[in-house]
């Protein structure tokens, strides 16, 4: 039976929406491999998880990795020899609040947002999309944000908006070389979480940040694809 379970990676999966994903995706019966950048924060997480009698797997990985990203390839293949779904989940802000323009922004700190938001996930793709194809069935989910939308872009935080902006570009990229298969890629935006990220006055539970991303990790066949999407509803990019 075990290997029937659909089997999914969640990066960024040790804490906030991530962590979310994870239980989700596990408790709707697919094998989880839970990602992070910390050994010991991966641990402490599957630890946690696995008291729920969860199947779930912890896994170091660096998405700005070369070398990392390539030895989560051999994990997954080694251990499981297929990859159902993909959930690019990992990311990070690092934009200066007080920088509100192009001008004034940080260019290193805009270089190394991308790293991890765009390139980590072009990487992650790059990696396990043959095993999608191999046996014609995969869900990528690229968690973005509505702050990279060009219909309602607004100054500040070039980095992170740029970013997202690129990884939903990315999105409709994977999507064009997937048409004519059974692979789904789809952008989500969380919302305002309560997370690192967020902060503590944001208007959202992880729980209700993770609930379209798992909605789009196990969409059947007659899923969407190629759409940016917020609370279960497609929006404009």
């Amino acid at each position: 039976m075990a290997k029937q379970k659909k089997v999914a990676l969640v990066t960024g999966g040790n804490k906030g929406i991530g962590y979310e994903v994870c239980r989700g995706l596990a408790k709707a019966g697919c094998s989880v491999i839970l990602a992070g950048r910390s050994d010991q924060r991966v641990s402490d997480a599957v630890k946690k998880l696995k008291r729920s009698k969860l199947d779930i797997v912890g896994l170091t990985l660096d998405v700005t990795d070369v070398a990392s990203v390539a030895f989560a390839e051999k994990f997954v293949r080694r251990t499981y020899g297929r990859l159902h779904i993909l959930v690019n989940n990992a990311g990070v802000l690092l934009d200066n609040q007080n920088t509100k323009t192009v001008e004034t922004a940080d260019i290193e700190a805009v270089r190394a947002t991308m790293e991890t938001n765009f390139y980590g996930p072009l990487r992650l793709i790059q990696a396990f999309l043959p095993y999608m194809r191999e046996q014609n069935y995969g869900r990528i989910v690229n968690v973005s944000s509505t702050m990279g939308q060009l219909t309602d872009s607004r100054p500040g935080y070039v980095g992170y908006r740029t970013s997202k902006t690129a990884l939903n570009s990315l999105t409709r990229l994977v999507f064009n070389d997937v048409q004519d298969t059974n692979i789904r890629c789809n952008a989500v935006c969380p919302g305002w979480v309560r997370t690192d990220m967020g902060g503590p006055d944001a208007d959202r539970t992880t729980k209700k940040g993770a609930e379209s991303i798992v909605w789009l990790a196990l969409m059947g066949n007659d899923s969407p694809n190629g759409g940016f999407f917020k609370d279960k509803k497609e929006i404009p990019w």
